[in-house]
């Protein structure tokens, strides 16, 4: 997402699709974007970035449809949404379609049987749902099991580890954190002295509200703790913790320069001992998180554009 928009002027087209390329190399094989990232031009950038790899990497998009429709309205649309991200993205398959949020106004049972179609159809090989609930995991994992669920996590939001995270460990499904470094507060490198512009999503998330940035301090001063004795960065100790937890979890942390990339995916050689882990989970409970992230505060702030 933050190659197109989202969190402040980033790079190039050109350098975009040579950094995706450059991940590749480095070990990064699943690439997430969605049909909403730039208006499509996301998926337009990621196709391009792939094209020369596509049968070497996952591709996951998703889709996003608020309104309830009638199930041959909802048919017809989340087809034609599906068409036209396979044609932005020039495949003829994704390894995992998402529904981009989850409305209580749409039937999960509705969008599964709907997915089980497109599986036996081969034009996706997974689904998966995005800040779903666990009642609606269960509902829809009953008519056409999921693959993933995708939805914030990070050591400072931790709401979904009490039913949602067990509900896809008993059922067997993949779970993705999307802002897993907490939109890049948790790499160590934010101040309260940073302003945020245009339609940069920081500019509405609490947390980055100078007031709350001086309080989650004593976060902060544990990830440099740990990682000045690991020889890491606070970021790798972030996702260390995170891929330690549970073997199903695989964070999507983005990354729009080198040296981030090769920062992120350097965390999965950070190996934190069972006392380690212990004891950053003993001083993480200990330590109250000031400020959020919400989907609301976002929307609003992108319908003032």
């Amino acid at each position: 997402m933050g190659f197109s928009h989202g969190y402040g002027p980033g790079p190039g087209d050109d350098e975009a699709i040579q950094l995706m390329r450059k991940a590749f190399e480095l070990g990064c094989t699943f690439y997430d974007t969605a049909e909403g990232y730039g208006a499509g031009e996301n998926e337009r950038l990621v196709g391009r970035a792939l094209a020369p790899i596509r049968n070497q990497v996952v591709i996951a998009t998703k889709f996003l449809i608020r309104e309830a429709l009638p199930g041959a309205q909802l048919r017809k649309e989340i087809r034609a949404r599906l068409d036209a991200s396979l044609a932005r993205l020039g495949t003829d398959h994704v390894e995992l379609y998402y529904q981009h949020r989850v409305p209580e106004s749409i039937p999960v049972e509705d969008v599964a049987g709907i997915m089980g179609e497109l599986i036996t159809e081969g034009k996706i090989l997974g689904w998966g749902q995005s800040q779903a609930s666990a009642a609606q995991i269960r509902r829809a994992h009953a008519v056409t099991p999921l693959t993933a669920i995708q939805s914030e996590y990070s050591m400072m939001e931790r709401m979904f580890e009490k039913d949602v995270i067990p509900a896809c460990e008993e059922l067997g499904i993949g779970f993705v954190p999307f802002s897993p470094l907490a939109s890049g507060f948790l790499s160590g490198k934010v101040t309260a002295n940073d302003t945020y512009t245009g339609d940069d999503v920081r500019r509405v998330i609490t947390r980055f509200q100078k007031d709350n940035i001086r309080a989650n301090q004593p976060l902060l001063d544990l990830l440099t703790e740990v990682a000045k004795g690991k020889g890491a960065t606070p970021a790798q100790i972030s996702l260390a913790w995170m891929l330690q937890r549970k073997k199903f979890i695989v964070p999507i942390p983005g990354m729009r320069t080198l040296e981030r990339i090769q920062e992120n995916l350097g965390a999965a050689d950070v190996e934190l001992t069972a006392d380690e882990f212990a004891q950053i989970e003993a001083a993480l409970a200990k330590i109250e998180i000031h400020g959020n992230r919400t989907d609301e505060d976002i929307a609003r702030l992108r319908s003032m554009r």
